[in-house]
């Protein structure tokens, strides 16, 4: 644990919170974004470090989650065509499509027969495609700007090699166009933001300071220790108490104000905006990347003319309000009895980054039954 036991230190995490409960002066309600905070805050024991008026909520941080379930669908329907290879990452193999139930999902169709398999990376899928050259694989392109410029990386070496089996299924996502969605809902209540951690490597703090200067929304990207985190914390409380909204940098060791300006570039010679669905909250204009059009015979969906399918939610899931905030895993009348991690009805509990996930697994989900 070298160079992390200085950020689990228990005499600064005490210090911290002592600090926050002293300065807690009225409610206050703020949102992680991104799913590992939330799992680290769970893992970390963090709500219940903190005073009854500092309320933590999740938002729509979790890729997997957000995958309307039409994408899914389109993916199940790749999945069983008997030419194709599909890759994918873990998390996207037991998330349900449109219907419920085990066999809907990537690791049914790969159990009735279908070639699905697991990659690290999406490098992994195209030194298969040039491994199978008489088979079609398709890497599944899940993920916001930190997995984008890797997928970007690999179909810029796909073309130079000119590696003609190799595709991608485009479902990237990026996190500024769903955020300033969500603050224009007014069913969202947030006085501040706990601005992810990975995204903002890539995209740099600065590129959530619309949200403060156009929304009144403190924000601060935090790490994912606990001394991260409370820091994050301790700075949203600063900012909300003086009324003076902005961008606080809290994970510095990683993250800089600017980002990570190559790997922009190299995503952005590769994919351009486009609208995108998101679970929950719709379609959203310009919160997706498409490939453009010099790139076009590597996404899948233009190769094939594939046409995704309407999303359905299944009977009783709240998983799109959970993302939204708007209601919490308990509340979801699934939660816990139809829905469990070995039996998931939505992708909420299916991801290593879902809300449903984490209480399921730190809230004792026994005590509902």
């Amino acid at each position: 644990m070298k160079y992390m036991d200085e950020f689990r230190d228990r005499r600064l995490v005490t210090t911290l919170v002592r600090q926050i409960h002293g300065e807690a002066g009225r409610p206050v309600r703020i949102m992680e974004v991104c799913g590992t905070h939330t799992m680290a805050i769970f893992r970390h024991g963090i709500r219940a470090m903190l005073p009854e008026e500092i309320e933590l909520v999740s938002g729509p941080g979790c890729p997997v989650c957000v995958t309307p379930s039409g994408v899914i669908d389109g993916f199940l329907e790749l999945a069983r065509r008997p030419e194709i290879i599909i890759t994918t990452f873990g998390d996207m193999l037991r998330v349900p499509g449109s219907e419920t139930g085990p066999e809907n999902s990537l690791a049914g169709a790969r159990a009735e027969g279908a070639d699905v398999r697991i990659v690290y990376s999406p490098m992994d899928a195209l030194t298969l495609a040039r491994q199978e050259p008489d088979r079609e694989v398709v890497f599944l392109a899940v993920g916001f700007e930190t997995t984008t410029p890797t997928i970007a990386a690999t179909i810029l070496a796909a073309h130079k090699l000119q590696v003609e089996n190799f595709s991608v299924f485009p479902a990237v996502k990026t996190m500024g166009p769903p955020l300033k969605a969500l603050m224009r809902d007014p069913e969202v209540r947030v006085d501040g933001l706990l601005c992810p951690g990975h995204v903002s490597i890539i995209a740099g703090a600065d590129s959530f300071r619309f949200l403060a200067r156009e929304h009144g929304l403190a924000c601060a990207v935090a790490g994912f220790e606990p001394t991260d985190i409370l820091l994050a914390i301790t700075a949203l409380l600063r900012q909300i108490d003086s009324g003076t909204p902005t961008v606080d940098n809290c994970y510095g060791r990683a993250v800089t104000m600017e980002g990570n300006r190559k790997a922009r570039q190299i995503t952005e010679k590769v994919f351009t905006p486009v609208d995108s669905e998101w679970r929950g909250m719709g379609l959203i204009p310009e919160s997706g990347l498409g490939l453009r059009d010099q790139y076009k015979q590597f996404d899948i969906t233009n190769r094939l003319n594939l046409t995704i399918p309407p999303s359905r939610e299944p009977g009783g899931c709240r998983c799109g309000d959970i993302l939204r905030s708007i209601c919490s895993p308990p509340d979801c009348p699934l939660f816990g009895r139809a829905c469990t991690p070995a039996s998931p009805i939505g992708p909420c509990m299916v991801s290593s980054e879902g809300t449903c996930a984490a209480w399921h697994k730190y809230n004792n989900p026994e005590a509902l039954t």
